[in-house]
């Protein structure tokens, strides 16, 4: 385990960790079940691995809401603007591919994607956002795994062999480098 991996931020979650809410009421709810049982405060921190001052707190809790009060809040942040059909719609879409909306190749681009979003649902996300859409549905940019079709291997071979040479610029024999030095004679 790395140093990083202690960091903590001021909520007591590690640093880059997700909230499992689940997890978190099931500690509480352990928690409580120990505070029934006569356990002090300071054990059921110790047995849980926890903060006492947490287990003060949620003690509190328990005492004036009942095991209620100790459970899992709503789901923070902005609502979602797509539900989990308008989702499913999206991945439909993207398995017909993009000629189905009129594009003329089947590749999916940022500004495709957006379009069919809109199409589908009437959300307009950004670029950025549609790709997160794509990312949560299990959707990876790719990159095409052979050459194109139209590709001339001998144009590209006489290309780099003859035409490239007279294009690049190499110092004639005898010539001086081109920089000048830096220092005062």
């Amino acid at each position: 385990m790395t140093l990083v991996s202690f960091i903590v931020s001021g909520m007591g979650q590690p640093a880059g960790v997700k909230f499992d809410r689940v997890k978190l009421e099931r500690r509480r709810m352990q928690a409580a079940k120990l505070l029934k049982e006569g356990f002090t405060e300071a054990e059921v921190a110790r047995r849980i691995g926890v903060h006492r001052q947490s287990v003060n707190r949620w003690a509190k809790q328990l005492n004036s809401g009942g095991r209620s009060a100790l459970k899992r809040a709503a789901r923070t942040g902005r609502p979602p603007q797509m539900s989990a059909e308008d989702l499913r719609r999206i991945e439909k879409g993207l398995k017909r591919g993009p000629e189905a909306l009129g594009y003329g190749t089947s590749l999916w681009t940022s500004w495709r994607v957006v379009d069919l979003i809109e199409r589908e649902c009437g959300v307009k996300y950004s670029t950025v956002h549609a790709w997160r859409v794509l990312r949560s549905l299990g959707w990876t940019p790719q990159r095409p795994a052979r050459r194109a079709l139209e590709r001339d291997e001998d144009k590209i071979h006489r290309w780099k062999h003859q035409r490239w040479p007279e294009l690049k610029k190499t110092p004639k024999a005898g010539d001086r480098p081109s920089s000048s030095s830096t220092k005062a004679d």
